[in-house]
């Protein structure tokens, strides 16, 4: 006997492919690599740590935990927003039921706090603020100017310490990476709302383009990639004074480069499409932020 290729056994490993590819989306996948592509930096490169090491695969593993459960909490009380805004990507409500995701979010955060706790008090206080924070995100804060903004940067920038303040190594070069990541998240977060406006006015969220209109927003974004920039270049001039040619090179030209690039676009944009090519760009940038850290290990 011959089977067909729409028999029902191909149709459940296609079906479960789909929805495991819808899982990736909703839990934010690459940006979870990305974090992952940091973190192994930051203790290889900047710190110059060993990789291999047990207490570091589990401070990964919470962070990780923390992060996609921070996605899941966002898009359980994104659904009426991300409808209109981002339709293909809605995945609480359609694939996964609200509280399935709230469980899954509870179980990750819980996961993730007491693998950290398990580590250190200092981590597992670090880990359970950002899980009450990511939380606060979704519920309040991403509604008001600035406020969600700056949560988010300041949990991108604790991505980048988690490996120093576990081996309190006193690296000096950690800080000056996380204040980029800092500013460079600022800047796409800005964007990302102006590019979100449409959904996002229909909710009553109270965010920088809305309350004081796109032009405003567009000069507050500046401010975060000026200084952005002026951390940069100053990075680069020392990098280069200090025989470190390759990471000055990298820093001008992979860096420095789309940075001015960025800023070129956002003084021009003024349409939604722009805004999401701002965010796209942004992404870019913030890859060869993190793969200069290579650079770092050639002392």
């Amino acid at each position: 006997m011959r089977y067909s290729a729409s028999s029902p056994s191909s149709w459940v490993g296609a079906s479960g492919l789909k929805v495991a590819r819808q899982l990736l989306v909703l839990v934010r996948f690459p940006n979870l690599l990305l974090m992952t592509l940091c973190s192994l930096l930051v203790r290889t490169c900047l710190l110059h740590a060993p990789l291999l090491e047990i207490r570091f695969g589990l401070l990964l593993l919470a962070t990780l935990c923390v992060a996609a459960a921070g996605y899941i909490i966002n898009d359980y009380y994104d659904v009426k927003i991300d409808a209109i805004n981002r339709p293909d990507r809605l995945i609480v409500g359609r694939v996964v039921n609200r509280r399935q995701a709230m469980l899954a979010h509870l179980l990750l955060s819980g996961e993730g706090v007491v693998v950290a706790g398990a580590l250190s008090p200092l981590l597992g206080l670090v880990n359970l603020g950002s899980a009450l924070l990511l939380w606060g995100y979704s519920a309040r804060f991403k509604r008001l100017p600035l406020v969600g903004n700056l949560t988010i940067a300041l949990l991108t920038a604790a991505l980048v310490l988690l490996p120093e303040l576990q081996l309190r190594t006193g690296q000096t070069t950690v800080w000056v990476y996380a204040l980029a990541a800092f500013l460079l998240t600022m800047v796409r977060e800005i964007i990302k709302d102006v590019e979100d406006m449409r959904g996002d006015a229909q909710h009553d969220c109270r965010t920088l383009p809305i309350v004081w209109g796109i032009i405003r927003t567009k000069w507050i974004a500046g401010f975060f990639l000026a200084n952005l920039l002026l951390l940069v270049t100053g990075a680069a001039w020392h990098a280069l004074s200090h025989d470190k040619l390759g990471l000055g090179v990298w820093l001008v030209v992979v860096v420095i480069g789309p940075l001015l690039g960025l800023g070129r676009l956002l003084v021009r944009a003024d349409r939604r499409r722009n805004f999401t090519q701002l965010s796209t760009w942004c992404k870019g940038v913030m890859l060869a932020g993190v793969l200069s850290m290579s650079w770092m290990a050639f002392r």
